[in-house]
């Protein structure tokens, strides 16, 4: 529950922050006639978003076995993918993030009031994919529905919360800072997902390996212990876990972990100088100087 809680926290951020700067901006510029617009487009998304996880949940119903373990798996790690490309675009452009929504405002402002509709649109509504789809794959993972929904719901009310008190001036957030360290945690989570995305296509018979267990802490960690559900609702551990399972786990963290963490927090800063390239000297003077 609490990994999905993250998970509806930085997404609902994420996507409130952007409605809450591209409703400032218009109302700053004296174009609040383009706010229905707005909303429109908004609400657009949300029904998109919705329904797409309707879809994930209702419609491989009816499948044999085998498909509904391959099409999870196959969208597991689709998830995972998307999940890992939006930590890294976050991590590098959170302090860009207002910059780029007025401009690209402007552009649709200019273009027509469907313009603006279309932009709000794409802008939440990609959000919302990525949090539909992540969260599916989550509960897949976790083998429960009612408490990931639960978190998410909850995640994202105090996500709107939040970026209400940031539009109205009662808070201020590092974004940067924000989204470096939920990035690192979902980072974790997303390992987790893309184990359990192995382990469906290993029972689909497209992965082998299904009987290799690497070990089995079953007795020690019950499945159905309040700790084994802790361990499984936030970091997907599963008590048997295949050799395949496991390279998986560990070829995904440890590279994206260093990769992340080399370009968060070591990375050039945002919106820093360049340093001027060194003028070489040449000395036109013949040797032994002037005579």
């Amino acid at each position: 529950m609490f990994a999905n809680f993250l998970i509806g926290l930085r997404e609902g951020l994420e996507a409130s922050l952007v409605v809450s700067i591209l409703v400032a901006y218009l109302v700053k510029t004296g174009r609040r006639d383009l706010l229905p617009a707005l909303w429109s487009g908004v609400g657009v998304a949300v029904l998109v978003s919705l329904g797409f996880g309707a879809a994930l949940t209702f419609g491989p119903q009816g499948l044999s076995f085998e498909a509904q373990e391959a099409i999870g798996g196959t969208l597991s790690i689709l998830a995972v993918g998307l999940i890992t490309w939006m930590i890294f675009w976050m991590g590098r452009t959170a302090r860009h993030l207002k910059a780029d929504l007025q401009h690209k405002l402007d552009d649709a402002i200019a273009a027509g009031r469907w313009a603006v509709v279309v932009m709000a649109m794409l802008a939440v509504g990609r959000e919302g994919l990525e949090t539909a789809l992540f969260l599916w794959a989550g509960a897949q993972a976790t083998g429960a529905t009612t408490r990931p929904l639960l978190g998410a719901v909850l995640g994202i009310a105090v996500a709107v919360g939040l970026a209400w008190a940031v539009y109205r001036g009662a808070l201020r957030l590092n974004l940067r800072l924000f989204f470096a360290w939920t990035g690192l945690f979902l980072i974790v989570v997303a390992a987790g997902v893309l184990s359990y995305g192995v382990h469906d296509l290993q029972e689909a018979g497209i992965l082998p390996g299904l009987g290799n267990l690497a070990f089995d802490v079953s007795a020690q960690v019950p499945p159905s212990s309040w700790y084994g559900t802790v361990l499984k609702g936030v970091f997907n551990f599963s008590p048997a876990t295949t050799w395949l399972e496991l390279a998986a786990w560990w070829l995904y963290l440890l590279p994206t972990l260093f990769f992340f963490v080399r370009t968060v927090w070591f990375g050039p800063s945002p919106g820093a100088p360049a340093k001027p390239a060194p003028v070489p000297v040449t000395n036109t003077a013949p040797l032994g100087g002037d005579r």
